[in-house]
């Protein structure tokens, strides 16, 4: 028993630093492209003579990669619920890394005229595929291998993925970006792209040693695996993917007020220097890296609904706050101020992959918790750089930005402790119906 137990506590470690080095890969090259849209795609790739529509196609073709992503939380969540997660997730990576490599090496507008951009958009739907496998997947492997009691906990090393890739991206670009303007916006851009197939190359490597989850192994093993899991996900679990939906708002929008959002704004209205506020998102990235962990602690400590309302209330204060004081100017304030507020919802991030995870039965868990991200991804997440950019032009305000961003963690508050009572409330009826055959 004692080997048995020390051998599951290795295997989940093993899933679980997979998970963190897979989804760090992957966020890395979805972040590359949205601090690329941010500074440099609008002008090469869609040139206009006005600055503000040559960024919103750029932002419009980011936003494209969130439209694809519930399209590959259907196909790679099917996968991974009927062929296993582990073969599915070495998939979602190698089409990630090709499509990020391919980007890097792509003409400009100027060199092959509109074929350029519609070679983009399409590698950023195929970007977006990947990635609306990936994330489910990574999540569900740690989970699975975790002990029990411990899968929020587990589930946090693929949600480290999401702050240290935003990490590699963003220093990435903020070592290219010191380059003079001519040769960033010639060939240094392209550099962070083509980093990608480096760390495709590890990330197999990696990956490729894990063992299948004990629980997939068990549906193959007795032959429950879903036929059709998008099937029965939309007939039997409708609400609930709903509710994962609004749980995940703020845990995915955050990321780009501060940084897609933010860095546009700042450097094209506030009279930032890219260099300076890339210098500012790297801190607020590295304070979420080092804060988010203590998040799946607190929810595997403490009680969950508790945890959840602890984590998200002060994001209502704390993002209005980052806002005035990146408008200041001071890159000092402006750094307290995006570094205040990424660890609410960084702590919140950790725990939400194991809420969502526990919500969902184990033969469509995959396609489950794939969607309700994904589809959160696009209709949230995805349309905050474009929708704060045209909140912003349309009021000459960033108060209508911070209205949106507090709504956002009204929404994520709401659905996450409704998502909480409804998974109990299914604990407690099948505690109920064991007890029952116990004693039948």
């Amino acid at each position: 028993m004692a080997l048995t137990l020390e051998t599951q506590h290795r295997n989940a470690r093993k899933a679980g630093i997979a998970s963190f080095v897979g989804t760090t890969i992957e966020w890395y090259d979805f972040y590359a492209y949205s601090t690329a849209a941010a500074l440099v795609l609008g002008k090469i790739f869609f040139p206009t003579t006005s600055a503000l529509a040559g960024t919103l196609a750029a932002f419009a073709t980011f936003w494209v990669g969130f439209l694809a992503r519930p399209i590959g939380g259907i196909i790679f969540g099917h996968l991974g619920d009927k062929v296993g997660r582990k073969k599915t997730l070495i998939i979602t990576l190698m089409l990630m890394g090709c499509c990020t490599t391919g980007m890097g090496l792509l003409p400009t507008y100027n060199q092959i005229g509109l074929l350029a951009p519609a070679l983009l958009i399409v590698l950023r739907l195929m970007q977006g595929i990947a990635m609306g496998g990936e994330w489910g997947g990574a999540v569900v492997l740690s989970s699975e291998h975790a002990p029990k009691g411990k899968e929020i906990l587990y589930s946090a090393f693929a949600q480290q993925g999401s702050p240290a890739g935003n990490l590699l991206a963003t220093v990435a670009f903020l070592l290219t970006s010191m380059l003079p303007d001519h040769q960033f916006m010639t060939w240094g851009w392209r550099v962070p792209f083509l980093f990608s197939a480096l760390l495709v190359m590890v990330g197999m490597f990696i990956r490729m040693s894990v063992d299948e989850s004990p629980a997939m192994q068990q549906l193959k093993d007795r032959k429950k695996v879903a036929k059709l899991p998008i099937a029965e996900v939309l007939r039997d679990h409708k609400g609930l993917v709903a509710m994962g939906v609004g749980a995940c708002v703020i845990g995915l929008s955050a990321t780009y007020f501060k940084t897609t959002f933010a860095l546009s704004w700042a450097v094209t209205s506030i009279g930032f220097d890219r260099t300076q506020f890339l210098t500012v998102i790297t801190g607020a990235i590295v304070v979420q890296l080092i804060v988010q962990p203590f998040g799946a602690l607190l929810a595997t400590k403490m009680d969950l609904k508790k945890a959840v309302i602890y984590m998200l209330v002060p994001e209502i204060i704390a993002l209005p706050l980052m806002f005035s004081l990146i408008a200041t100017g001071s890159t000092k304030l402006a750094m307290f101020g995006m570094a205040l507020a990424s660890i609410p919802h960084s702590l919140y991030y950790a725990a939400m992959a194991g809420i969502l995870a526990k919500s969902f039965p184990v033969q469509v868990r995959y396609t489950g918790i794939s969607l309700s991200y994904q589809i959160c991804g696009m209709v949230f997440a995805g349309t905050t750089p474009i929708l704060g950019q045209y909140l912003l032009g349309a009021t000459g305000s960033i108060l209508s930005v911070v209205a949106l961003g507090v709504l956002h963690v009204l929404i994520t508050l709401f659905c996450a402790l409704g998502l909480i009572t409804r998974m109990r409330q299914e604990g407690a009826r099948d505690a109920a119906r064991e007890a029952m055959l116990a004693q039948s």
